[in-house]
């Protein structure tokens, strides 16, 4: 397959890969279930043509033809398509820390899944029509369907596709939808926003409805989050839940040694809490009042020469304030500018005398409908006035959006999981680097676990007490 068509293939039928673990791996083929190709054979510059027009526009400039493609162009291109989709990520992620953020409180530490929640309100955006598709534009920060379709599958891509497991990184990631069986999906919802459905009984027997989905992100979580929902979702009111969870476990390049120090934590007392100890070199940036982290996992193998998709690489930042009470000073500064973030990474290793971060496992979970109400997403709760074509004889409303994370970070690694679950029913620089540093994390800070190609923020969060469980 020629480059050119092979690279728009992958960006069209990711989704179909990435939502049904174990589908059948032929391209076209998913393409055409998504709608993407016509049956039949198709001719290469037919296809260019249909790609060009999908994602570019009728009146776009032609698409070079030439028999050699211009791979250093079409990898330039595909980079670009990353930037932008994870720039789109991080705009959402900070918008939503910061609500999380305040939610918690001082005392609280906090996890969640931005790219989770994310997918999970771009498939309903699928569906969705008119002014219930214009508020989950807003709130995702995309200006049009396609392009929010072209950011989740060059998130989904990079960070959450299946690859060989050569290393000892894994991320397993799925999306289900459970509907009633009163309330059949469309055709066309269902072959574009997921792979995976289900037909239950919720208006008769909720209760074995929520245990086979609670059994379902429990097999896909590591048993992590053993018990997604609650009694009170489903209900024999729910027509439609769209489920998706991801899992993630990582080890370090080189396992940290332990030892126990004090952490001081906001109220200016301190606790006793596991260390871990590590010397030699580490990626770390020093900033103006602040210090950046960020400690890679083993990776899960390198793409054969011939791939245009490179290897993922993740890794877990941490953003230390230098004030033992200046994560909020911190939090706020990472929530004022979406390329904050990126611009503080750090770009090269260097030599640490004290180097100290603590273990935690931070549990959080919580449903959503104010903060993403607060966000701009209103009219969609409202029955009567969301505007939703999953359904075939009625318009459902969003009725509940639950979303849970868990992450445990040790001496040997990390291992995290999340679920969301949407139930609907009827309607600066761098200071120079020093020769050797500290880094003494033994106060409050946030940390991310990343996807170093796209920018994707798998997980996000922060700790106030790394002894709270």
């Amino acid at each position: 397959m020629e480059p050119v068509k092979e690279f728009a293939v992958r960006c069209l039928t990711v989704l179909a890969r990435w939502l049904c673990p174990g589908a059948d791996d032929d391209h076209a083929a998913m393409a055409r279930r998504l709608g993407m190709l016509p049956e039949g054979e198709v001719d290469h510059d037919e296809y260019v043509d249909l790609f060009q027009a999908r994602w570019f526009g009728a009146e776009s400039a032609p698409i070079d033809r030439c028999a050699e493609a211009d791979h250093a162009a079409i990898a330039r291109c595909a980079e670009a398509d990353r930037a932008a989709a994870g720039d789109s990520l991080h705009a959402f992620t900070l918008r939503l820390s910061k609500r999380l953020a305040d939610g918690v409180g001082r005392s609280g530490n906090l996890v969640f899944s931005p790219l989770s929640v994310y997918v999970a309100l771009s498939l309903w955006a699928s569906g969705a029509r008119e002014r219930t598709l214009a508020e989950l534009l807003g709130v995702l920060g995309a200006p049009s369907l396609d392009v929010l379709i072209g950011h989740v599958c060059t998130l989904a891509e990079q960070a959450l596709a299946d690859r060989p497991q050569t290393g000892d990184s894994r991320v397993s990631f799925a999306c289900g939808v459970w509907h009633d069986i009163t309330a059949p999906l469309c055709p066309a919802y269902r072959d574009v926003a997921t792979q995976w459905y289900k037909a239950v009984n919720f208006h008769q027997q909720p209760e074995e409805a929520r245990e086979r989905i609670n059994a379902w992100v429990a097999a896909l979580t590591n048993d992590l989050i053993p018990s997604m929902i609650g009694r009170d979702a489903p209900s024999s009111l729910t027509d439609l839940m769209l489920v998706n969870a991801m899992y993630l476990k990582g080890k370090w390049n080189k396992p940290f040694d332990e030892e126990r120090h004090l952490f001081h934590r906001l109220d200016r007392t301190a606790v006793d809490a596991p260390f871990m100890r590590g010397f030699g070199m580490h990626r770390i940036a020093c900033h103006n009042g602040f210090k950046v982290l960020q400690l890679r996992y083993k990776q899960q193998g390198r793409p054969l020469p011939a791939q245009l998709q490179p290897a993922p690489i993740y890794s877990m930042c941490v953003f230390l304030p230098d004030a033992r009470d200046g994560l909020r000073w911190l939090a706020g500064q990472i929530a004022c500018d979406p390329g904050f973030f990126r611009k503080h990474l750090p770009r090269s290793d260097v030599e640490v005398d004290d180097f100290r971060l603590p273990t935690f496992k931070v549990s959080f979970g919580m449903t959503m409908n104010d903060i993403l109400r607060d966000m701009g997403l209103k009219e969609a709760f409202e029955p009567g006035k969301a505007d939703d074509g999953a359904g075939v004889r009625r318009r459902l409303a969003l009725q509940q959006v639950i979303h849970r994370s868990v992450i445990e970070v040790n001496a040997e690694g990390t291992e995290a999981a999340d679920a969301t679950v949407m139930v609907k029913c009827s309607t600066t620089g761098a200071l120079p680097s020093p020769r050797r540093v500290d880094f003494v994390a033994n106060h409050p800070f946030a940390f991310f676990v990343i996807e170093e190609v796209c920018g994707a923020i798998l997980y996000a969060g922060h700790v106030v007490d790394p002894t709270i469980k």
